[in-house]
């Protein structure tokens, strides 16, 4: 189902009216008209392709799923192509969802590939900055824009604590280091996909504030600027939470390598002064005479030495730490 929205000098005149008089109205160059698709058909993007004589390349594109985030610069439009994010907080998985875009001088098009893609924040964006709409489409990109870097910063913010968690759980009085591994892998996993869509962002929304494109004046541009500072500053923290990822699982594997080197050193104490009176009774078990053989006091000294060497070993190793 199509959704559509006109402006007129700045205010909002008719919604939902049919797509095949949006020809029309972008005619006029006081109107800006705002169309939503989501999950088109092929006839449904050639309607509105002939409407605004969009390009077959672009059109295409808007079709296919998994393009990468991009703009392309056409004869009278441009094609934009973006992700909206969410983060599942319970498995760590990131979900994506593709929106594609047709900006023309008086028309802005959404193309949404499936319901991942909730338009009601965005128009909900635009009623509230309704002052702005008098700047036409570039008030209305800023819109879908901005939600969308802001869905990446909240995406970004969510894993951040997510990871705070993760290295709590590192010095966990009780060992976690399987469930610290598993969750490192998932949480970079979704940190190397997020980072794949937010980076290309940067150099989209820095193209849409260049001036030759004529898309934005100068009463928006401190908006643009702002999605464009939100764009950066996801992008680094981006940047430095994979690198914390990779810290924890190097942490995570050093301290199970110090829990098994602390292990093995009581092992090998323990083995230590067990065999003590192995040796002892070994010595003392062989069929030959010695001194004490046959002889009480023989029992009872072999004993006593017994006692004396592990208290004597026991000791040691304690004072060294190593039990």
């Amino acid at each position: 189902m199509a959704r559509t929205r006109l402006y007129r000098d700045g205010k909002l005149e008719l919604e939902d009216f049919p797509v095949a008089d949006i020809s029309e109205h972008v005619e006029d160059a006081g109107a800006t008209v705002w169309l939503d698709y989501c999950e088109p058909t092929q006839e449904d993007l050639a309607t509105i392709a002939s409407e605004l004589s969009l390009h077959p390349l672009a059109v295409e594109d808007a079709v296919n799923e998994h393009q990468r985030p991009k703009l392309d610069r056409y004869e009278t439009h441009l094609f934009i192509n973006a992700y909206v994010v969410h983060l599942d907080a319970g498995s760590g998985e990131l979900a994506t969802s593709e929106i594609s875009m047709f900006v023309t001088r008086h028309a802005l098009v959404t193309v949404r590939k499936d319901e991942g893609v909730d338009i009601a924040p965005i128009l909900r964006r635009w009623d509230e900055s309704s002052d702005l709409a008098h700047n036409g489409v570039a008030f209305l990109l800023w819109g879908v824009l901005d939600e969308i870097v802001d869905g990446h910063f909240e995406a970004v913010q969510s894993l951040d604590t997510e990871i705070e968690e993760l290295q709590d759980a590192l010095f966990d009085t009780v060992a976690r280091e399987a469930e610290v591994q598993r969750r490192s892998f998932e949480l970079r996993k979704s940190l190397v996909l997020l980072r794949r869509l937010v980076l290309p962002m940067r150099e989209v929304v820095n193209a849409v504030m260049r001036r030759d494109l004529h898309v934005i004046d100068g009463e928006m541009m401190p908006y643009y600027q702002d999605v464009y500072d939100h764009v950066l500053r996801a992008t680094d923290w981006t940047e430095s939470l994979r690198d914390l990822v990779t810290t924890i699982l190097e942490t995570n594997l050093a301290i199970q390598g110090n829990r098994m080197n602390l292990v093995m050193k009581k092992v090998t104490s323990w083995a230590a002064i067990i065999a003590v009176p192995t040796a002892i009774t070994g010595f003392y078990g062989q069929n030959v005479p010695y001194p004490g053989f046959a002889a009480h006091w023989g029992f009872w000294f072999s004993s006593a030495l017994i006692v004396v060497m592990s208290v004597g070993l026991y000791w040691t190793f304690r004072r060294r730490d190593w039990l």
